[in-house]
């Protein structure tokens, strides 16, 4: 964590001090410099489990694993953000962010050439929020956590260099939705306190485990934080900002946010209730279940409804925040197991089917309408191959990691005794089949119209990260027992 802010910093002070010709390069080396280094930190404290900072961060199996996972992702987002072939002006952002969209100052930021290196700083803030997240073992560090990850990408959703005012909508609506949820993050941390008398995780614990009644202040802070974390993992009903803000976000972000929040979010909920409110399992468990259940069925069902590729993929993402909890809601070490691998194939494969979605142009920038998409495998069979794989993965196909993962998660809340939630999944799961499959026979069984989109020949950082998003969900969905058996290791908790 230390060396990600690290970089980030050092990303301030290239912005300050080095001249604008050699900014771009220079960020890019610091960004992949530190993620490669804090990935090697990671890999050297592997097996580590201790609680450090003065009680404040735990270094486990869980935080360790998904820190790991993080970087991995951040690796992969940097590379797609550093894209720069894809737009004639330049990359996915804006020249000139504090301009007015359709203004003579932005006309002439573009016409000279400029670009917003600022996104790999911001990128690092957040990316550094988002390793600390998880590893909070107290309260207020969640919450700091929480809003260092956060305040980064409601700056970074508002710089799309296309659809600039769709794109400052979505940074708006996120500022503000995401302003409440914190809100009531912090009262829930507030009333916790209150109840327990301390914000480490294991004193809540301890407070908790003794208690017969159902105290006000517990049962209301429990459900406060617990509406702070649901929020930022997207589910129902507080996922209304998804869909907005995945179609109005520069697409690399958009990749960069549903894969690595998604990730670290969940991070952080597990290590709430399972270090936290293991005494308090009976009461958030059917809760939870619910939400569960009806993410899944909203996520599903809404998805079929759409007819732009990055809405669609915004309600793929809040089905698969159901299917991540069914694994969480088993509330024992294997629903944490599963929970993990679940995180790390769905992660990859988000970001592989978002980085193909920034080739597919047209006059406007993105073809984000399915319509455009049509015949686009006779016209283009590799990258439409490529996003084929991608949506089999999201459907849940064997030989893919999508299934691995939906094995793991259904297993493991069988086994916790959530059968009836592992058959709301497997129904759900058959429904999303429909709409992926949908996409992948209009791209191979249309005709390609005469005015349709072209796909660009993207550099070697856009083809890496999609090379690595399909390898990643071959292999997990091929041969997935090595990556099982390292979540199964990683997955106790230390208290």
């Amino acid at each position: 964590m230390l060396i990600v802010f690290g970089a980030a910093v050092a990303g301030v002070l290239v912005e300050a001090f080095v001249p604008r010709k050699a900014r771009y390069a220079t960020q890019l080396v610091v960004a992949l410099g530190g993620m490669a280094a804090a990935f090697a930190a990671v890999l050297a404290l592997h097996g580590s489990r201790e609680v450090a900072a003065v009680g404040a961060v735990a270094v486990d199996g869980p935080a360790l694993f998904l820190q790991g996972t993080l970087l991995l992702l951040g690796i992969v987002s940097v590379l797609l953000i550093a894209e720069r072939r894809l737009e004639p002006g330049g990359d996915a952002f804006a020249a000139q962010a504090a301009a007015a969209p359709g203004s003579a100052q932005e006309r002439e930021a573009t016409a000279a050439g400029l670009h917003q290196t600022e996104v790999f700083p911001l990128t690092m803030f957040a990316l550094g929020g988002m390793l600390l997240f998880p590893a909070a073992n107290d309260l207020l560090t969640m919450f700091v956590a929480l809003e260092v990850l956060s305040l980064p990408l409601y700056l970074l959703c508002g710089l799309a260099r296309r659809r600039r005012l769709l794109s400052q909508e979505a940074a708006l609506k996120y500022f503000l939705l995401g302003a409440f949820s914190s809100a009531f993050f912090l009262f829930g941390v507030a009333l916790l306190y209150g109840y327990s008398g301390s914000v480490r995780l294991d004193r809540i614990a301890v407070a908790t485990g003794g208690a017969m009644d159902n105290d006000a202040l517990l049962l209301i802070g429990l459900a406060m934080v617990a509406v702070g974390l649901l929020f930022k993992v997207g589910a129902v009903p507080f996922h209304s900002w998804t869909p907005d803000v995945y179609q109005g976000a520069p697409t690399p972000i958009t990749g960069f946010m549903a894969a690595a929040t998604k990730v670290s979010a969940f991070g952080a909920l597990l290590r709430f209730f399972y270090v936290a409110m293991p005494g308090m399992k009976w009461d958030w468990r059917p809760v939870m279940m619910g939400v569960a259940i009806v993410t899944m069925i909203a996520g599903a069902v809404i998805a079929i409804t759409q007819t732009d590729v990055k809405r669609m993929l915004a309600y793929s993402s809040i089905a698969h925040a159901g299917f991540i909890l069914t694994g969480m809601v088993a509330a024992t070490e294997a629903g944490a197991s599963s929970t993990l691998f679940y995180l790390v194939a769905y992660g990859f494969v988000t970001l592989g089917a978002f980085a193909v979605v920034t080739l597919v142009r047209d006059a406007g920038g993105e073809a984000t309408h399915l319509s455009r998409w049509a015949g686009l495998g006779r016209r283009s069979p590799l990258v439409a191959g490529v996003f084929a794989i991608f949506l089999l993965a999201f459907a849940g196909i064997p030989l893919t990691s999508g299934f691995s993962g939906k094995f793991a998660v259904f297993q493991a809340a069988a086994d916790g005794g959530a059968g009836p939630l592992v058959i709301v999944g497997v129904l759900c799961s058959a429904i999303a089949a429909f709409f992926y499959v949908r996409v992948i026979v209009l791209m191979f069984f249309s005709e390609p119209k005469a005015d349709g989109p072209t796909v660009v020949v993207p550099s070697v950082m856009t083809t890496a990260a999609i090379a690595l998003g399909v390898a990643v969900t071959v292999v997990l969905g091929i041969l997935p027992q090595p990556v099982l058996d390292l979540a199964d290791k990683a997955a106790l908790f230390v208290h």
